[in-house]
């Protein structure tokens, strides 16, 4: 899975094609860690029709504080260039996919 930073948010998250699952994620938070599974998963099935990437809160405030992000994990989609879902917490891959479905 793709690890985006301050520096490239904006070509591989605003600029993608495709709707991107971004996960603001931290080392320290054992939740996210056990997401990283899940959304490998996610990224083989479904990546022809959704980028999924991660991007670490502690090395990347910028965009951490663009979006207010506060708790860990946030998962957020873009389309088109804007935030059109936010969903806080670990989920198991089923509840992930069928709260994405709108937006896949």
């Amino acid at each position: 899975m793709a690890e985006v930073t301050d520096e490239d948010f904006e070509t591989e998250v605003i600029g993608a094609e495709l709707p991107v699952l971004v996960e603001f994620t931290a080392d320290w938070c054992p939740p996210c860690r056990q997401m990283g599974p899940v959304l490998s998963a996610l990224a083989e099935e479904a990546g022809d029709r959704l980028k999924v990437v991660q991007l670490d809160v502690d090395t990347n405030p910028e965009t951490t504080n663009t979006y207010k992000v506060l708790s860990m994990p946030t998962f957020m989609v873009f389309r088109g260039g804007e935030p059109v879902k936010s969903m806080v917490g670990a989920r198991p891959k089923r509840r992930l996919l069928e709260e994405l479905s709108d937006v896949l």
